[in-house]
């Protein structure tokens, strides 16, 4: 395995070699090769395994695992004490709150090895999981969704979802923005002025989207 490089003001080079690279502290663990994008920074007690795709201006807070077929878009943040597994893929702009828990097998016992199940966890772009929250496995979390502390996900999240409880449950929209909708079909945003229209998917469940321009 390679160190991380030692704490500096200057930005360790990437393994792609391109642009400022990446940071990471003395005590963190890169094993090569992993991609890993120019501006990000990588706290204490990392580790991150050969393989991982981390993008550009991710942060990494202090013991953050980062498994070989993760993958982290840019400017996600992560913070303290959090594992990403295996096939776990969070997209652009998200945000992992402390001691969030994600998994990778529904049905793990120690003595059975299920590598070979392991199922896919998407979060979409702008998401946010809140401290102590659990993901269970196989599960899609929407863009900007934002999923309670201490909520345990059981099943999709919708896009623009506000998620709590155990298991979670959706009770209310959160706005592109951060801050929680007024309740109503079509919420207008009171800090930053977005609008949204309610809706039904196919399977007759709630869906909220941005209104178009008028």
């Amino acid at each position: 395995m390679n160190r991380g490089p030692v704490v500096s003001s200057d930005m360790a080079t990437s393994t792609a070699g391109a642009g400022k690279g990446y940071w990471a502290h003395e005590t963190a663990f890169v094993d090569a090769p992993a991609q890993i994008g120019d501006g990000t920074r990588i706290w204490h007690f990392c580790h991150v395994m050969a393989g991982a795709r981390i993008g550009a201006r991710c942060v990494l807070g202090q013991n953050v695992f980062v498994a070989g077929r993760a993958v982290l878009g840019d400017g996600c943040k992560i913070q303290n004490n959090v594992s990403l597994y295996d096939e776990v893929v969070l997209a652009d702009d998200v945000f992992v709150a402390p001691s969030a828990v994600f998994t990778n097998v529904v049905n793990p016992r120690a003595f059975i090895e299920r590598k070979h199940e392991y199922l896919r966890t998407r979060v979409g772009r702008g998401a946010s999981i809140g401290a102590n929250a659990t993901v269970v496995c196989g599960h899609d979390i929407g863009e900007y969704a934002f999923v309670g502390a201490g909520a345990v996900v059981t099943k999709n999240v919708p896009a623009y979802a506000l998620a709590v409880g155990v298991p979670a449950r959706l009770v209310g929209w959160m706005c592109r923005c951060g801050l929680r909708l007024p309740d109503g079909p079509a919420p207008l945003c009171g800090a930053c002025g977005r609008k949204y229209l309610e809706s039904r998917d196919a399977d007759g469940g709630k869906v909220l989207a941005p209104r178009e321009a008028e």
